[in-house]
């Protein structure tokens, strides 16, 4: 039996797969409509609609007498703000997602006591959440809290709340700290986020305190090839 997709969103479908792959990287030129046409043995005006409709999305952009390339779609965040994730990415009018794979409390060692600024071994909150715009993984976030500061923190709901929504709420933010930079991630992290290992990601720690107190500390990971961090400043 035939799909019961229509053709259109078949093509269209062939095409984002081969867009979020990284097969076919920003600037990228696309098979024009004549060719996908023959391939997908449909008629020009229904490649035609599949292309107009990418295009509408922002995935696709045409340029007269040259063709249709793919646009520079990466996720944008800000370096000098806090933003919760999710209402990052329907912002842009996408649809949010998280996968909750830890929600634990454990004992500090020494890089978390380090860098949430407790002694070894005290106990502290963990939690390791995949995010994911439109269902695709754009985010890795494993996060330490202070359970001084925010006692409740494990009680939440992860998929209904972020940790961000939650430790604002809390311990609204006066101060950050933010450390990037590009990395090669381990196998385990790679499946995580559905890229490759050979491919770099953008690593970010981030320190956040509220007040004198220091509230959360958190390791950021991103597909290099669906992520950038913007940071803007303004002199009067």
């Amino acid at each position: 039996m035939g799909s019961t997709i229509p053709l259109y969103l078949q093509i269209q479908q062939h095409l984002l797969k081969k867009i979020n792959d990284g097969a076919w990287p920003a600037h990228h030129q696309i098979p024009p409509e004549e060719q996908l046409a023959r391939d997908f043995g449909v008629s020009r005006m229904t490649a035609n609609k599949a292309i107009r409709d990418l295009v509408q999305q922002g995935y696709l952009t045409r340029q007269p007498g040259l063709g249709t390339f793919v646009t520079d779609r990466k996720v944008e965040s800000s370096l000098v703000d806090v933003h919760n994730i999710a209402e990052e990415v329907r912002g842009r009018g996408h649809l949010y997602s998280n996968d909750v794979l830890l929600a634990e409390a454990i004992a500090a060692d020494d890089e978390v006591a380090l860098r949430l600024g407790v002694r070894l071994g005290t106990r502290v909150f963990h939690t390791r959440i995949v995010h994911r715009e439109n269902g695709v993984p754009i985010q890795l976030e494993e996060r330490f809290v202070n359970p001084r500061w925010v006692p409740d923190y494990l009680e939440n709901d992860f998929r209904q709340r972020t940790p961000n929504e939650v430790l604002v709420a809390a311990c609204p933010i006066t101060d950050i700290e933010h450390v990037v930079e590009a990395v090669l991630v381990d196998a385990v992290t790679a499946e995580r986020l559905e890229t490759e290992v050979s491919r770099p990601c953008l690593s970010m720690t981030r320190r956040t305190w509220s007040g004198e107190h220091l509230i959360s500390y958190a390791r950021l990971i991103h597909p290099g090839e669906r992520y950038k961090l913007r940071s803007s400043l303004h002199r009067s």
